[in-house]
């Protein structure tokens, strides 16, 4: 009898996915690649892999490749969160402790070429036991359950990205390659501007930029991402993308794809990247991360969000002026759990350094009608079928995957309880609103105080998580130089 296979273990293999396997090998041979990433995305939205030769790739397409599992309880400087070789260190953490394996397999074959590199192939992973079983804590995983509820009443999350981000030009290799500056984690290297700044969507500034922005876009473009612009943002070297809707899901993976892409891709041409939301620089700006998103009929791909017409008696300060009843309630679902969901949106200690007076992001949980200082800007208006709502709560760090599930997690919750919102706010810095959390303690603090939320994500995986931005938290607070941490543990690394 033939030894089973990992992935007729898993319960994944069929012949669709078989034919999926045939036809990477035949791509890879076809296009020569002299290796093959095998990727996966941790719980901080940062891309890890192997590399396997051609001849080991078919074996890891059936049976994966082995990876420590302390590497789904890192903390962003790479320091392991629980104490895995000590009795109890482990425990709640089901399938973790002495350093053991989870095996990463790719469930939907897909091997890309990087436009970058042509010779090397991507294939995203996922990640499971030993004995065949998912692990439900990978965080690509915690978002397709969120979908799953969404697709058991028949609907689908629709996200638009529009994310800025910093690049700069390399002034020379600096600290990456001198080994008298290694540290854990080790400082970045210098740079220089590519744009002043202080001059939004200015056309010289954009000429000035070309060299860098083409880059991104044939990069973006190359691994097939719906990129629909790039922008000079206000911050000097600050620039934004900006991307079509798709599914939850897919613009999830397109955001992964993107951001560590674009890293690698200009690190090569001697720019450096950064998502960090605050770059550690006096007369900076920051950088958000707005989701736009809106719920379809999956059967009819209707956006719910859209009404045919304003309420009656409504005012454009109205919800139901601009929304459906669900919409309106999924709004709200929103607002109720803004400071609970924070932590999965402004994941960072630096990101908090964004949520500031007058500064287009915002302060408090409230919502406008196309009002940028709230938190959630409410687009459309009747018979509009882009009408959505943006929330402006993110930071460009955020592992996507997370940030989608808190926004599905929150909407469903004011749905089924059939929330209604406040009016919209004229004054989103204004005395009484409700304030958002104004650091990363405070925000963990606030998720572990939303019990729905806690159930959502199953109070395992919040664990998980919490233990880990503990420790990242804990050490902030400790650091004597809190800008050289902030430099060394985000500037070097996202």
């Amino acid at each position: 009898m033939p030894t089973q296979t990992f992935d007729e273990r898993c319960g994944i293999h069929t012949p669709q996915r078989e034919q999926a396997l045939q036809q990477a090998l035949q791509k890879m041979r076809e296009r020569a690649l002299r290796e093959v990433r095998f990727v996966w995305c941790d719980i901080h939205g940062t891309t890890r892999s192997k590399t396997l030769m051609p001849d080991a790739v078919e074996g890891a397409l059936r049976n994966g490749v082995g990876m420590v599992s302390t590497l789904m309880l890192k903390d962003t400087s790479d320091r392991t969160a629980f104490k895995v070789f000590e009795p109890g260190g482990t425990d709640g953490l089901h399938g973790f402790g002495q350093g053991n394996n989870v095996t990463l397999l790719a469930q939907d074959i897909e091997l890309h070429t990087l436009p970058w590199a042509s010779e090397v192939g991507w294939v995203p992973c996922q990640a499971w036991f030993q004995d065949g079983t998912p692990v439900a804590w990978d965080s690509r995983r915690v978002l397709q359950a969120a979908v799953a509820q969404l697709q058991a009443k028949g609907w689908g999350m629709q996200c638009g990205l529009e994310v800025e981000f910093h690049i700069y030009r390399l002034r020379g290799p600096g600290a990456h390659t001198d080994p008298q500056q290694a540290a854990w984690p080790g400082p970045p290297p210098e740079v220089d501007l590519i744009h002043p700044g202080c001059a939004l969507l200015s056309e010289a500034h954009s000429d000035t930029a070309h060299a860098a922005l083409r880059i991104v876009q044939d990069t973006a473009q190359g691994m097939g991402l719906p990129l629909l612009s790039l922008e000079i943002e206000l911050g000097p070297s600050q620039v934004e993308a900006v991307f079509a809707p798709t599914d939850a899901l897919r613009a999830a993976d397109n955001m992964v794809r993107f951001r560590n892409g674009v890293r690698q891709a200009l690190a090569r041409a001697g720019y450096w990247a950064s998502f960090m939301c605050r770059p550690p620089f006096e007369h900076i700006m920051s950088s958000g991360w707005h989701l736009h998103q809106s719920l379809i009929d999956l059967a009819s791909g209707t956006n719910l969000f859209q009404r045919d017409a304003a309420a009656t008696g409504s005012s454009a300060q109205d919800a139901e002026h601009t929304l459906s009843p669900l919409g309106a309630q999924y709004l709200a679902g929103l607002l109720d759990h803004a400071a609970g969901a924070l932590v999965f949106c402004t994941p960072t200690a630096n990101g908090y350094g964004r949520f500031r007076p007058l500064a287009l992001a915002p302060q408090a949980a409230v919502w406008g009608r196309d009002n940028r200082g709230a938190m959630l800007r409410v687009i459309g208006q009747a018979q509009d079928p882009a009408t959505r709502i943006e929330n402006r709560i993110g930071e460009p760090a955020a592992n996507p995957y997370l940030y989608m599930a808190s926004q599905i997690h929150a909407g469903l919750d004011g749905i089924a309880r059939g929330l209604k919102p406040p009016s919209a706010t004229e004054s989103p810095y204004g005395q009484g609103n409700t304030l958002l959390p104004t650091d990363l303690g405070q925000a963990l603090a606030a998720l572990q105080a939303d019990t729905h939320l806690v159930n959502a994500f199953g109070p395992g995986f919040v664990a998980l998580l919490s233990g880990i931005k503990q420790l990242e938290w804990q050490r902030f607070q400790q650091a004597e130089d809190k800008l050289a941490f902030q430099r060394n543990e985000y500037f070097s690394r996202i």
